[in-house]
Formats: structure tokens, sequence, C-alpha cells
């Protein structure tokens, strides 16, 4: 059971930067496919972007393209998300997610694809 806690959430203003952490209890994320989602209160989780274990690809949703970005530090077990740019539409709890990456790594975009979710953190952006 992979435990996740997620970190660096908190207050920002429009235009500013935030770098949220994940760490997992596992020795090594290797094995891992990982990312992040987002959820505002009253609406449906939104994918944010993810990592492949595979070739440590990433891929993100359209609403964060360019702004945001997922690196991974698989020795110190911990996923990162770094965010600038950031705008109020982006305030919302976000969750380090992961699941098992079998060969075949394919591209995950559902909630329900992921096995593992952390606590949340919250982000705030006033303008």
């Amino acid at each position: 059971q992979v435990q996740l806690v997620e970190s660096g959430g908190g207050s920002v203003q429009a235009g500013g930067s935030l770098t949220l952490s994940c760490a997992a209890s596992e020795r090594t994320l290797s094995p891992y496919h990982m990312g992040w989602f987002r959820q505002v209160p009253g609406k449906e989780l939104e994918f944010v972007g993810a990592i492949r274990r595979s070739s440590d690809s990433t891929y993100y949703a359209d609403s964060v393209e360019g702004r945001f970005s997922i690196s991974r530090d698989n020795a110190k077990s911990t996923l990162f998300l770094h965010m600038i740019s950031l705008k109020p539409e982006d305030s919302a709890v976000y969750y380090c997610v992961a699941r098992v990456a079998y060969q075949g790594d394919s591209y995950y975009y559902s909630a329900s694809d992921y096995t593992y979710w952390g606590q949340g953190t919250q982000v705030t952006v006033s303008s």
C-alpha cells in the first residue's frame, strides 16, 4: 500500500508560482506511473498531468499545458508539480496520485485509473 503525502500548497497572487511536493512511502517511485488531479468544491476531479514510468515522459491537461510541469526524484521518492503563471481558476485542492505501471505503460487521464491517492493540498490563487 503506497502512502502519498502532499505539501507545498498555499496562497499566491495571480501570475505567481508554486511547487507542490508529494512524498511516497515506497523506497523508490520507479515502478509507478504518477500524476496530479485537482478539485474545486462542487465540481468533478480534473486531471492536471502525469509522468509515465517507462520513459519519464510527461503529459498535461490543455488548461495547464505550458504553465505546469511534473518531475520526480525516484531516489527520494518524491513527485513535484511546478506551477507558474498561476490563475485564479487554478485554485483547487491538488491531489497526488499513483498506479503501478506494467509493461506497455500508457496514458491515464481518468481518476479511476489511479489506485493510490494523497490527502490533498489547497492552492488558492487571488486576483
